[in-house]
């Protein structure tokens, strides 16, 4: 029986396995010093002055729309092509959810469309590295200051990344990363905040931790006791784990690695299906070094659904990323109806993300091309 090729698939070895023991051993399973030793090293990544580690991409989104202060009666403009937490998180804070249009090359969010959505009451404008490939975070930054927005970078797919030479996570004001296994690098679930501003990743820390405040200084009632702690704003268990950040230490120093991988990887299926007429294969423009997370094609002529389903029937496990948000039926409750982002129901229509991982096996890739190739002749 021919082995299925899953989408995505994570990088595991034996020192990874080797730092997971070791904190096992040790004297911390929840959080202790491997998680401020994995904050410092993914804020050295990012280039930004902290990091708060957290159970998941989904949680670093929730943490950082807190910290930016998002509460009811705001508006977030979030990219329509994305996976749905980068909007319910928002939603779950009382925001306001603005859906923006794509660019056609990339499917990221398209900064003219921005900007003829903000209003007085944009708090956030978020910003989703579609595939690896960074948004243009320099031309966000403008429109979202001149509506008093702060920008955030969702960043789940793009960890190890650059624009215009910085890595990604020093380019907005707030940045998410998800450390899920199919992503660039894993702590099995988890996630970051990463910002340049302390008051933020303060916030986003304080959230993580149910918002509970030991210092006696900020306490409202300090002599209560030694055993006091109060809480302000109210916050949730979003901690990670010590024993799983003693893993994303170790695939940190392995990211270099799994770059250069998912480099090849990309590059051999350009090299593959360039030539292949009915296809569209993704866009890396000028000012961008991508750490590919996704390599996303578009199916012309009404064929998605066919050649979606041989390949799978093939044992090629390929997905769709993303079904526009607002298709969901939760957002269509709300009045949000089809048609209002055609660039990205569009793309939607045509994508089929193909097998993309570090260290996926070249006759596996081979195997994709061409099965592609002969779907599609």
């Amino acid at each position: 029986m021919v082995q299925p090729i899953p989408y995505g698939h994570q990088s595991i070895d034996e020192s990874d396995v080797a730092a997971v023991a070791a904190a096992l051993r040790g004297e911390w399973l929840t959080t202790g010093p491997s998680v401020a030793a994995f904050e410092t090293e993914i804020a050295a990544t990012a280039g930004t002055d902290d990091a708060v580690a957290v159970t998941s991409g989904t949680a670093a989104l929730h943490a950082a729309y807190a910290a930016a202060g998002v509460a009811s009666g705001d508006q977030v403009i979030v990219p329509a092509l994305t996976f749905a937490a980068t909007a319910s998180t928002a939603s779950l804070l009382g925001a306001e959810i603005v859906f923006a249009d794509v660019e056609e090359d990339t499917g990221n969010i398209d900064p003219e469309a921005v900007a003829s959505l903000t209003t007085d009451r944009t708090a956030v404008v978020s910003a989703v590295d579609y595939a690896g490939h960074p948004a243009d975070i320099d031309a966000l930054l403008p429109v979202a200051r001149a509506a008093g927005a702060l920008v955030l970078e969702d960043a789940a797919h793009s960890i190890g990344s650059t624009f215009r030479g910085r890595p990604v996570g020093s380019l907005a004001d707030l940045t998410t990363f998800s450390f899920f296994p199919t992503k660039n690098m894993t702590t099995a679930e988890g996630g970051a905040v990463v910002s340049n501003s302390a008051a933020l990743t303060a916030a986003a820390r304080a959230f993580r931790g149910h918002g509970l405040v030991r210092d006696r200084a900020e306490q409202r009632y300090p002599d209560e006791g030694p055993w006091h702690q109060e809480i302000h704003q109210l916050g949730l268990n979003y901690r990670l784990p010590d024993v799983l950040c003693a893993l994303g230490i170790n695939q940190i120093r392995r990211l270099a690695e799994f770059k250069a991988s998912r480099t090849a990887v990309f590059e051999r299926y350009q090299e593959g299906l360039s030539d292949l007429d009915g296809l569209t294969l993704p866009t890396k423009r000028s000012a961008v070094d991508p750490m590919w997370h996704l390599f996303p094609v578009r199916v012309h002529d009404g064929r998605r659904r066919e050649v979606f389903d041989r390949l799978r029937a093939e044992g090629i496990l390929v997905q769709v990323n993303y079904i526009p948000v607002y298709w969901h039926p939760y957002y269509e409750d709300l009045g949000y109806r089809r048609g209002l982002c055609p660039v990205a129901e569009r793309y939607y229509s045509e994508e089929i993300s193909l097998p993309m991982y570090a260290h996926l096996d070249t006759g596996d890739q081979d195997r994709v091309i061409d099965a592609l190739r002969s779907i599609l002749a």
